[in-house]
């Protein structure tokens, strides 16, 4: 998957307007690469991307042309290296205080990490967006030490809104995780995915 400076994300209520919203994306500007397909809760999601002008144009065409049908955008002019990969499935293995968030929707999950990578040395561990069991829901596992997911924690509560508390937003952190669940739960937070982890304790 070849990087680009831009990362705009899209999510339409709508299904025919968000493959008429691709259409437009794509005749507008030369972009460099699309996602698009249907998620859960019957929403279609768009990820594109390419040089910040080009990405902000075709975002701006998809905006004039779909815009009513837009549950939530995000556009990252500057996205960081770490929440590209991310998005595209790339994982990490976690280490010291797990900080997990949950949005509401898909692009504020985008948001919500992005604010946190740049404003604090966390790593990220995991993006998902509105996939099968999250009914719409964005996502997103980081780790650090306990001051610094802490206050990405903050960061990322700002990043997707003015609100206080922001709506949609939910996050809890871990000081000190088990060690099956640094090693095996963050592993894959999908139930289909998880193994059955066999256990030390009582059975009677």
């Amino acid at each position: 998957m070849k990087k680009t400076s831009a990362l705009a994300v899209l999510e339409f209520a709508d299904i025919p307007a968000g493959v008429w919203a691709v259409d437009a994306i794509l005749k507008k500007a030369p972009i460099a690469f699309v996602r698009a397909g249907t998620v859960t809760r019957g929403r279609y999601l768009v990820l594109f991307g390419g040089s910040t002008a080009s990405t902000n144009e075709s975002l701006e065409e998809a905006l004039a042309t779909c815009g009513g049908a837009i549950i939530d955008q995000t556009f990252l002019p500057d996205v960081h290296p770490l929440l590209f990969d991310a998005v595209f499935g790339k994982k990490r293995r976690s280490t010291g205080s797990l900080l997990i968030i949950e949005t509401e929707t898909a692009a504020s999950i985008v948001r919500a990490v992005e604010a946190a990578l740049k404003g604090t040395p966390v790593e990220l561990i995991e993006v998902r967006l509105s996939d099968v069991g999250l009914a719409g829901k964005g996502m997103a596992l980081l780790s650090g030490t306990l001051h610094d997911v802490d206050y990405a924690a903050e960061l990322a509560a700002k990043g997707i809104s003015s609100a206080a508390p922001p709506r949609g937003f939910s996050h809890r952190v871990i000081a000190a995780p088990h060690d099956v669940v640094e090693r095996d739960i963050t592993a894959t937070t999908r139930f289909d995915d998880a193994p059955l982890l066999e256990l030390d304790g009582e059975i009677a």
